[in-house]
């Protein structure tokens, strides 16, 4: 058995290289692709008879070669324009959404952006009444600052 494994060792870099991209596309930022790589050429190294050592030195040498060269360029190339990216609920600012609860003056209301509710209040010296489109202006924790739209 472990002959077996021993000689068809490219398989299980092979494997490796797989599980690597299918982790890579649940994470996104080009971190887990460079072990892939690496498995990739240590498979390679594997299929044409290197020993395990030379395969364990091409898996970390192509890794540590794609970790500083490829993900750098990759992230240059496929975010280019997007240095300022926002995250999160600061990509709240500025989305418009629709008041479920009426948002009161002096206090807190309801409102839904893309099906999520939010805790909200308001600037105005007016209640935002139920069924008005609101603009969030501000952010502060999980509670948003919203004003009306004037249409």
């Amino acid at each position: 058995m472990i002959e077996y494994l021993a000689q068809h060792l490219w398989q299980m870099w092979a494997v490796i290289a797989v599980v690597c991209l299918i982790l890579e596309l649940t994470a996104g930022d080009f971190f887990i692709i460079c072990f892939s790589i690496g498995a990739v050429f240590a498979a390679i190294t594997a299929a044409v008879g290197g020993g395990i050592y030379l395969q364990l030195l091409m898996f970390a040498v192509f890794t540590l070669i794609s970790l500083f060269w490829f993900r750098p360029f990759a992230q240059r190339y496929l975010h280019k324009g997007e240095d300022n990216r926002v995250s999160n609920a600061d990509a709240l600012l500025g989305r418009q959404g629709r008041v479920v609860e009426t948002v009161k003056a002096d206090g807190f209301g309801r409102v839904q952006i893309d099906g999520d509710i939010w805790k909200a209040v308001t600037n105005e010296t007016a209640d935002i009444p139920e069924g008005r489109n609101v603009r969030v202006v501000g952010r502060e924790s999980t509670i948003i600052t919203v004003e009306s739209i004037k249409s």
